[in-house]
């Protein structure tokens, strides 16, 4: 599968980039961005050509990878699948939830196969994890937290606008997300209530009768972001804890190439497909109408 890259900044050449040109049996067929200096560069740091237009890049591949704002990678996506091209797509999918619908619409319009990366769903043994706790069953209540020092260290993703503006509950939040929906199902009601800077607490109520809290933020202090991340469960079988991560991004990006060249090969979809992700988006934007509800009342 020749596999293009659409976006240049951080986590595209941290994460997409080398682990498209490591794994060994895609081709790495280059690399599109809205800024042609930065395609330019990245793409001559792993021998690959830079495409002036995304029509150029779309005609030479059979799946398009996009590290791009979740606005800006709906409106690609969609495109990209409406010329029948595969898509590995990055959390969130959109900003909104018409905008996930269209996504998701394209991609089964023309039959192409769709795989969300969400690095704890492909994260070697914490994906493990997920499936053990998802066939185990039994579970009561959980709790994740995603705590991030983003916005008060020099992070290299501290100056992204759309980071800066959704913060912590549309970044984070699909973390918490993709853990909790596959284990204790469907999330049927919201609630939730902002903490300090762009902290979010959320109260989720599934559909198999279990209730989870989770808090998110991306401008805690650093030494409130130790051990940031984090999920426990309890239930009939106890409780138990999501490990802690194995390995690099770039492996779990490894897995998800996997997963996408396995979605199309067998025509059968993946967990974490556009429809998964558009549902995140959905549960996402539930909770932010009523943040911003709070806000607009105080």
């Amino acid at each position: 599968m020749r596999i293009g890259l659409l976006g240049t900044g951080p986590w595209a050449g941290l994460v997409h980039a080398p682990a498209l040109a490591a794994h060994p049996d895609v081709e790495f067929a280059g690399v599109w961005g809205r800024r042609p200096e930065a395609a330019a560069e990245l793409a001559a740091a792993h021998g690959v050509p830079a495409y002036p237009t995304v029509d150029e890049l779309l005609a030479a591949v059979d799946a398009v990878a996009i590290a791009l704002p979740p606005d800006v990678q709906a409106e690609y996506a969609a495109r990209a699948a409406a010329a029948g091209k595969h898509l590995l797509l990055d959390k969130p999918v959109a900003a909104t939830v018409d905008a996930a619908r269209a996504v998701e619409d394209a991609a089964a319009a023309s039959g192409v196969a769709s795989v969300v990366f969400f690095t704890v769903r492909f994260g070697g043994k914490q994906a493990e994890w997920i499936d053990e706790q998802s066939d185990r069953g039994g579970w009561f209540t959980a709790h994740c937290h995603w705590i991030g020092s983003v916005f008060t260290t020099d992070s290299p993703f501290a100056a992204s606008p759309w980071r800066q503006q959704k913060g912590a509950l549309w970044d984070v939040g699909p973390h918490a997300l993709s853990v909790l929906l596959p284990v204790l199902g469907d999330v049927e009601r919201v609630t939730a209530a902002p903490g300090p800077g762009d902290t979010a607490h959320l109260i989720l109520r599934h559909t198999g009768g279990a209730s989870s809290t989770v808090t998110l933020s991306l401008t805690a202090p650093g030494e409130a972001a130790a051990d940031g991340a984090g999920a426990e469960l309890r239930g009939t079988a106890g409780v138990t804890r999501l490990p802690d991560r194995d390995g690099p991004p770039t492996a779990a990006f490894g897995r998800a190439i996997d997963a996408l060249l396995a979605a199309a090969a067998t025509g059968t979809p993946h967990p974490c497909d556009v429809r998964f992700g558009r549902r995140v988006v959905e549960v996402l934007a539930q909770a932010e109408e009523q943040l911003l509800g709070v806000s607009g009342r105080n």
